[in-house]
């Protein structure tokens, strides 16, 4: 890994900063390698979860991977472009631009949930910064990774974009290599280790890390609406995804209903659970040992369930509990899987507070029409990111910068916000030849206190 390292950065420097000629090649490459390989990417996948959508991982791998690339391209060369800058009277005439420079060599270390797709987005973002990359998959889904490592091998010099694989030993090691920005997506306990081994190195980190995702429903929305929009949310992907809905937060008059609703369109979705191709297994025995353990905790604490349908294998149902509470396990830790536990509220200031005293969440949703009643959600809860009316869309939406807060994590990427996440913004100050500098050389005198009480006066003015 470190004789990789070292060839990117020596390879680097010799070739200098790449052209937007270079950088959109590259990025091209990205999507003809995806294209050219889209059905082993779609059986890899399915093989590492013993049982994955053939049309979400098309959603979800491939159709955003190529929507990233086709963003990137179309607004790369505005990206790139210097920013004029403002400059106080007192500067002119001297100019002030930021320029945008790739910062060298960019690790990622991605996670299983979507083992294509968390790879490929930063990558991009990374690449149209003009970086080369070092990409850690995760082991989780050693089909896909292996599959990775073959696909950009093909496509892409040894020295532009490698793909180092292993397990949990060489995750670490990857972490301790002095890269000039490393991003990681999982676990907020893994993120812990992560960030203190870039620390040894002073590199900078992007954390996505998820949590408590809520949804919140208010009491003027067809609850029907809303219910079948959260089912699909929570559903897709099996609930492995980190922007799921994590609870639901609705009045206590609402709740049958919701359940009704919930249920009925669960049922609509999957006629069937354990024998159904549309329906996404859980990854693996742990984590599927994971889900159930939750759950069967929450049940002897004296929570209720309502499910619909037949689990087989690694296939659970959609499962909702009412009657839990805070101290629980499945209502302190993120989920991340079909369970969705429901938690009632009197007024909506109960419901922001349920949100606001817990860490802030990667994602809220809230439903409701009152235009005063969002913007009250909006302007009194912190989260990565909101929707409203919907959800888990905005993740897909390239123009929207995606990142966490607080225990959700911290930077953000996609799009604009992902180039400048990989990019140093530097600031270059151009000094005019004729300037008024000189009246501020020392000696000091009458003439520099008389300029200085000059300046003075006029910022107290503004």
């Amino acid at each position: 890994m470190r004789e990789t390292l070292g060839a990117m950065k020596a390879a680097q420097r010799l070739a200098g900063t790449p052209n937007l000629a270079v950088r959109n090649e590259r990025l091209s490459r990205i999507a003809a390698m995806v294209r050219t390989y889209q059905e082993e990417i779609v059986a890899a996948v399915d093989e590492d979860f013993g049982g994955r959508a053939r049309e979400e991982t098309l959603l979800a791998e491939i159709f955003t991977t190529l929507s990233s690339v086709r963003h990137a391209r179309k607004y790369l060369r505005r990206w790139m472009r210097p920013e004029r800058r403002s400059l106080d009277l007192a500067f002119r005439p001297a100019r002030a631009k930021l320029l945008p420079q790739p910062l060298g060599v960019v690790g990622i270390i991605s996670p299983w949930n979507y083992p294509l797709y968390m790879a490929t987005s930063p990558l991009v973002g990374a690449v149209a910064a003009g970086n080369r990359v070092m990409v850690k998959p995760s082991e989780h889904t050693p089909r896909t990774s292996a599959l990775m490592a073959k696909m950009i091998g093909r496509y892409f010099a040894a020295d532009e974009i490698a793909v180092i694989q292993g397990g949990r030993r060489v995750g670490e090691m990857f972490s301790c290599l002095p890269f000039d920005h490393l991003l990681y997506t999982g676990s907020a306990s893994v993120a812990r280790r992560i960030m203190a081994a870039a620390a040894e190195n002073l590199t900078p980190v992007t954390l996505e890390l998820g949590g408590k995702s809520p949804a919140i429903i208010s009491e003027d929305v067809d609850l029907g609406t809303a219910a079948t929009s959260i089912v699909r949310g929570k559903l897709f992907n099996a609930g492995q995804t980190c922007v799921a809905p994590d609870y639901v937060l609705l009045p206590r008059s609402m709740r049958d209903g919701f359940i009704e609703a919930a249920l009925a369109a669960a049922a609509n979705f999957y006629p069937t659970v354990g024998d159904n191709n549309d329906y996404s297994a859980i990854v693996d025995q742990k984590q599927y040992d994971r889900i159930q353990t939750l759950l069967a905790n929450a049940v002897a604490d004296g929570a209720n369930i309502c499910t619909v349908g037949e689990g087989a294998g690694r296939k659970v149902p959609l499962t909702l509990l009412t009657n839990t509470n805070s101290d629980m396990a499945i209502r302190r830790e993120e989920i991340f899987g079909p369970l969705l536990p429901l938690v009632e509220y009197e007024d909506l200031d109960e419901a922001i507070n349920l949100v606001n005293d817990g860490p802030h969440p990667l994602a809220l949703y809230f439903y409701g029409r009152n235009a005063a009643t969002i913007d009250r959600v909006l302007n009194e809860t912190k989260s990565g990111g909101v929707v409203v009316n919907d959800c888990f869309l905005h993740a897909g939406v390239e123009d929207l910068p995606f990142g966490g807060v607080g225990a959700s994590g911290m930077g953000q990427y996609h799009g604009q916000a992902g180039f400048e996440t990989f990019s140093k913004l530097k600031p270059v100050l151009y000094q005019s030849r004729w300037n008024g500098m000189w009246l501020l050389y020392p000696p000091y005198g009458r003439r520099t206190n008389t300029i200085i009480n000059l300046l003075l006066k006029r910022k107290a003015k503004t």
